[in-house]
């Protein structure tokens, strides 16, 4: 029976057509207008205005006309009336005047002066009620619980059926009728159907005081069901509990499943130029977290008691609801590139752009909302995608390398850029790795994995270096041009792996230094030796009696010879161009200081010791200057043949013995034999002398400070030892 009453009170509520409410409405604004006509006829000639008044007066004695017109929010509806709009008449006095007799002019003016009495027409209550204008506020006449239902007030109404409640259960003395029990029972379901109606548009902006009032009701009625649950089960009604609190979190989380299933993304540009289904789905469902959970900050929160932590418990709904969908869509067999959208949700936008978004950041506490994916279907993605970067880096790695092969292969020039020959090789391969490694480190937060990505430029170097082997074997003319674009390449490489940012393994660093090492050393050796096979005639000029006897010819000459050689590297980026520059500056120092000790000339006295010692120090201004100018920067190359000048000028044997000692505390890689050849050209020591020379630098040698950056005299070879 209940439930009948239930189904045929929720009809009257949301099946009394409009068309009816409206057919009311004019039926009373009619009469009103009859009403108001009366006074309108003042202006008329008097016999005019009786007859008009007898006509329009001919309605039945003492009518009392009401017009109820029954109002719910109706969201397709445009305007409705306000509910209860009463109208009074007293027409007895009126048919009284109107029937008497005497002047008729008398009559209708008195007639005209009685219809004007404000007291005997009253309009209680009588204008358009638009839509969404209403609100549960306080009203000027006292409802009844039907009437504070269409007004949606339902905290008044909660307590009209809570006193309804008391007096037929408060008491045992009072007995009380199945039909009144069954009208209460029903009246709660009217009421718990408006509560939810409230509940269900909690979004609606509209809503905000109707939310108000349900949410009143909702905590009384927990506390009625909380004494009634104190009460015998036959001594307390049917209906308790009503859980009215479990209806409004069930309904939460209802609403929150329907609203991201229906997501709809405000700016579908942006969805719209995704390129895969999955993609433009996971946008919109995360817009919508982020957008709803701003409409309960902004809004919401102000209707909620702060028992109810509606910004927590919101969050969590939608939490779940997401982690639910995307849980559906991770075990589905999806593509790499979805799979990679979606890790970036989970790791990227979700948590950082939606859930720290600066409004909710203070109100959301999500490290208690737990990871959007289970452990298990989390690893199955990051294996999938980690196995796609794998894949990807190999294939880059082996495409570029390719391309570049055939240009060699095909003698294809390099390119010109700014002046200087230029190659893409590093400048395709390296940004992909990068953005692999960090990619792979964001999205996993896995540094081994990173590590292991890194792994492929070691073997991807040692491909690149035997192809660079193969290269400079054959004879092609536009081999240097292609070691020059090359060597930037090179420089390029070897600065992305010393960076210590870049998470390599110490093993794979090295590695990877080392072949690039050696590939430098492949160009450099290319060029070097070239310039040093033509130079090779003026070494051999080198300290011998032409050198001694016409030095300035000598040094002139090879000087000039490096001129000529060095301004072929203008072609070479200046990073290159300098190590390319330091390595020569070096080697024809190396190489000077080799034919020295060779001990080709022999310096008998002090003349010729003091003049050899003037000779070399003119020899290394004149050198050091030649690749000062064209950007060497190697000035500790300069301080060597002078040094060794010193050695050759000094005469005394102690200040012998304190210089070589200072010589190899400076260069700590000096050995035995170099400072014995040297010793050897002058020929005017004893071998006493040389002996306590040699003894005092093995005595010194473990007290110095053998600590040093600059090797020289290690590639200063001498063929024999001497004694």
């Amino acid at each position: 029976m209940v439930r009948w009453q239930q189904e045929s009170v929720t009809q009257e509520l949301r099946g009394q057509s409009r068309e009816e409410n409206l057919e009311e409405y004019k039926k009373s604004e009619e009469i009103c207008e009859e009403i108001i006509g009366i006074e309108g006829i003042d202006d008329e000639e008097p016999k005019e205005q009786c007859q008009k008044q007898k006509h329009k007066m001919k309605i039945p004695k003492n009518m009392k006309i009401t017009n109820i017109i029954k109002h719910r929010k109706n969201v397709n509806s445009e305007d409705d009336l306000i509910p209860e709009a009463l109208l009074e008449v007293d027409l007895d006095t009126i048919e009284g005047i109107v029937e008497s007799p005497g002047d008729p002019e008398v009559g209708c003016q008195k007639q005209k002066f009685r219809i004007k009495i404000s007291e005997k027409i009253k309009i209680l209550h009588f204008k358009k009620w638009q839509k969404n204008s209403q609100s549960p506020g306080t009203s000027s006449v006292e409802l009844d619980f039907k009437g504070n239902l269409e007004q949606n007030r339902l905290a008044e109404a909660q307590q009209q059926l809570m006193k309804a409640e008391e007096l037929l259960f408060g008491s045992k003395e009072v007995s009380r009728t199945e039909d009144e029990e069954d009208k209460l029972h029903m009246d709660y379901e009217i009421f718990v159907l408006h509560l939810r109606l409230a509940i269900h548009d909690s979004f609606s902006d509209d809503n905000q005081e109707t939310l108000k009032s349900a949410l009143t009701s909702i905590l009384k009625e927990e506390a009625q069901d909380r004494r009634w649950m104190e009460v015998a089960m036959d001594q307390r009604p049917v209906w308790r509990p009503i859980s009215c609190r479990q209806i409004h979190d069930t309904l939460l989380q209802t609403t929150v499943e329907e609203r991201m299933k229906n997501a709809e993304d405000e700016q579908e540009n942006k969805a719209d130029i995704l390129s895969t289904s999955l993609k433009r789905e996971v946008f919109r469902m995360g817009k919508q977290v982020q957008k709803d959970l701003l409409r309960v900050v902004r809004n919401l929160k102000e209707c909620y008691p702060p028992d109810f932590d509606i910004c927590r418990t919101y969050a969590q709904l939608y939490h779940q609801t997401f982690s639910t969908r995307l849980q559906e869509l991770a075990r589905c067999k999806i593509s790499s590139e979805d799979c990679l959208y979606i890790l970036s949700w989970i790791v990227e936008y979700y948590p950082k752009d939606v859930l720290k978004h600066k409004e909710l950041e203070e109100h959301i506490n999500s490290s208690s909302l737990g990871p959007l994916l289970p452990e298990e279907d989390l690893k199955r993605l990051e294996e999938q995608y980690f196995s796609y970067k794998e894949n990807n880096i190999r294939n880059w790695l082996s495409n570029a390398f390719e391309k570049e092969v055939k240009k060699w292969s095909d003698g294809i020039e390099p390119e010109l850029m700014d002046g200087y020959y230029f190659s893409s090789l590093a400048f395709d391969v390296l940004p992909l790795i990068d953005g692999a490694v960090k990619d792979v480190n964001a999205l996993l937060s896995c540094e081994s994995k990173a590590r292991s990505l890194l792994n492929q430029l070691d073997s991807f170097l040692l491909s690149y270096k035997t192809s660079l082997e193969e290269l400079v074997k054959k004879k092609q003319e536009n081999i240097p041009k292609t070691l020059t674009a090359n060597l930037l390449n090179i420089y390029q490489f070897r600065d992305y792996v010393q960076k210590p940012e870049h998470p390599f393994l110490e093993d794979t660093r090295t590695a990877c230094l080392s072949t690039l090492a050696d590939l430098k050393k492949i160009c450099h050796t290319y060029f070097l030796s070239r310039i040093h096979t033509e130079l090779k005639p003026l070494y051999r000029k080198l300290w011998t009696q032409v050198w001694f006897s016409g030095h300035c010819e000598v040094v002139e000459e090879l000087v000039k010879a490096l001129e000529n050689k060095t301004d072929s590297f203008k072609e070479l980026k200046s990073v290159c161009r300098e190590e390319l520059l330091a390595e020569l500056h070096l080697e024809v120092m190396v190489e000077y200081v080799r034919r020295m000790m060779k001990r080709n000339l022999k310096l008998k006295d002090k003349e010729q010791q003091e003049a050899a010692a003037e000779f070399i120090c003119h020899d290394s201004n004149q050198i050091c200057s030649v690749f000062a100018k064209v950007g060497s920067r190697e000035e500790w190359l300069c301080q060597i043949l002078p040094k060794l000048s010193e050695i050759l000028r000094l005469q005394d044997p102690g200040s012998l013995q304190l210089e070589i000692v200072t010589l190899a505390r400076d260069y700590p890689d000096i050995r035995e034999q170099h400072i014995l050849a040297l010793l050897n050209l002058k020929t005017n020591l004893s071998s006493s002398d040389l002996r306590r020379i040699k003894g005092c630098l093995i005595e010194n040698r473990g007290t110095l400070d053998t600590e040093s950056s600059t090797s020289f005299f290690s590639k200063v070879h001498i063929k024999r030892k001497i004694i």
